[in-house]
């Protein structure tokens, strides 16, 4: 039961990081073209180190403990492991481009480089977001669950990325409404929806869990951090500008990662 509250805290810990995304939305910026220059260096940044946890975790954590849970499952020399995880990571990446095939570029979760845009998809973004948290909630728990030692990893990992999709919250129906009040409560319903895959995940899904499975979703979670890192974090950090800042951001998170990894 500890192992359950564990796995259940990293998620939320995961979740509800969007709300330091509100809060970042509600601070005031010093008007001017100062401030505006500020805050796109501050974005820029954000979104680079958001890049650079996901891609590290996933090319130096998650798929190596992929084919440590299936390696063992067809003996030494076997390249079927190589194969199956190979084959979960890029369809991860399919998934990912299906979903932003199917959802449009207004209602993405992840396009935030304009504060415009976000004006205009309000409630629709937050929506968007909520359902893409969930499965994201599922795969923090059950990674959590089965490895205490990759669990607080992960959360970090998918906090840092949830921060810029609770400015993609908040900032648009702050800016519509002008009322801190309801933007914290869609950011909050936005991040709660991890929580409920965790919850959904212990009841439903557990029974179902053997290395097989963990492995593949291990491999899969990589292949989508690595999408939305490359297809949309990092274009969207450009946009702003400031490319060498976005770069250090992307460094910057490797390199935090690959500390706590150590240290964990």
């Amino acid at each position: 039961m500890s192992q359950f509250f564990l796995a259940l805290s990293m998620t939320m810990i995961a979740g509800l990081s969007t709300l330091i995304g509100w809060l970042i939305s509600i601070v005031p910026i010093s008007s001017g073209e100062k401030g505006e220059g500020r805050r796109k260096k501050f974005l820029a940044f954000s979104l680079g180190l958001s890049a650079g946890v996901m891609v590290y975790i996933s090319f130096m954590e998650l798929m190596p403990s992929a084919l440590g849970l299936i390696s063992p499952l067809y003996g030494d020399g076997s390249k079927v492991d190589d194969i199956i995880v190979s084959l979960a990571f890029f369809g991860g990446i399919g998934l990912c481009a299906l979903i932003d095939r199917l959802v449009p570029s207004e209602e993405n979760p992840h396009e935030i480089a304009h504060e415009k845009k976000l004006k205009k998809v309000g409630v629709a973004t937050a929506i968007a977001i909520t359902i893409h948290n969930f499965p994201e909630g599922i795969a923090t728990f059950v990674t959590s669950f089965q490895d205490s030692s990759l669990a607080m990893a992960i959360a970090v990992a998918i906090a840092i990325h949830n921060i810029p999709e609770g400015i993609a919250v908040s900032m648009p129906i702050y800016q519509a409404t002008g009322s801190r009040k309801k933007a914290f409560s869609y950011t909050l319903i936005s991040g709660l929806a991890e929580p409920l895959g965790a919850v959904l995940a212990f009841s439903i899904l557990m029974p179902f869990i053997s290395p097989m499975l963990l492995g593949c979703t291990y491999a899969a979670v990589s292949g989508i951090m690595v999408f939305i890192s490359f297809d949309e974090l990092l274009p969207a950090a450009h946009e702003f500008g400031e490319h060498h800042i976005s770069i250090l951001g992307l460094v910057s998170g490797m390199a935090v990662m690959a500390f706590s990894l150590i240290l964990l």
